[in-house]
């Protein structure tokens, strides 16, 4: 199994962070199966002020550039994800079009 942590950050208005939150306490249906479907097998994502923390552990063959391959054909996942730019706001040093960005690990205990 594979860890991988991610960052991102919300756009700073408490309203669209609420909006945000609710819209992860019903994820749809078709969008958690994407995630399954992937290889992924646990997704957590954390919040403090307008930065999220996403921890995911996933199957050792799973793969970014597979997923995003397959979530680009699911009209789903791209309604999704589309809704979600309304709320999100990329890191600041993060590229053009860049979502969640993988961390580097730099301790472990």
């Amino acid at each position: 199994m594979k860890r991988y942590c991610l960052a991102l950050d919300l756009k700073n208005d408490p309203a669209l962070i609420a909006g945000y939150v609710k819209h992860h306490e019903n994820g749809w249906p078709e969008n958690l199966k994407a995630i399954k479907d992937a290889g992924i097998e646990v997704m957590d994502i954390y919040l403090t002020g307008n930065r999220l923390f996403m921890i995911m552990e996933t199957k050792d063959d799973f793969s970014f550039e597979e997923k995003s391959k397959s979530d680009a054909l699911n009209k789903k996942v791209q309604e999704w994800e589309e809704l979600m730019w309304r709320y999100q706001l990329p890191l600041p040093h993060a590229k053009p079009g860049e979502k969640w960005m993988v961390m580097d690990k730099i301790f472990e205990l």
